[in-house]
């Protein structure tokens, strides 16, 4: 039930993000529900890989290169989806900061409210 609610979460954030940002564009609210799907994958198969690859520079940034990780895995996500268009490198860093500051939000409020 976690799982489903945190799925909710991360497609509702998209979908309002994708409404502010000129440059995130989504079919509708279902391809939001795929995104979502799609972006657990990438982050439960992909992202670790390119943790690991990417260490040395991480460190050496001082963990700011993680940013530029997420922004690799949305594109790829963009890549991977067809009704989901990303206008370029920097909408997708921009869009990867805001959907994890509101979905931190949500779950924040949502995790609160089940206690």
């Amino acid at each position: 039930m976690n799982f489903i609610i945190r799925l909710l979460i991360t497609a509702i954030s998209a979908f309002i993000l994708s409404k502010v940002l000129t440059g995130v564009h989504f079919d509708g609210f279902m391809s939001t529900v795929i995104f979502a799907i799609v972006l657990g994958l990438l982050n439960l198969i992909v992202k670790p890989i390119l943790s690991i690859l990417s260490l040395p520079i991480t460190i050496l940034t001082l963990g700011l290169f993680s940013f530029v990780i997420n922004a690799l895995i949305i594109l790829l996500a963009d890549y991977l989806m067809e009704s989901m268009e990303v206008a370029g490198f920097w909408w997708a860093l921009l869009f990867s900061i805001l959907l994890s500051l509101v979905t931190s939000a949500f779950s924040t409020i949502f995790e609160s409210n089940e206690d």
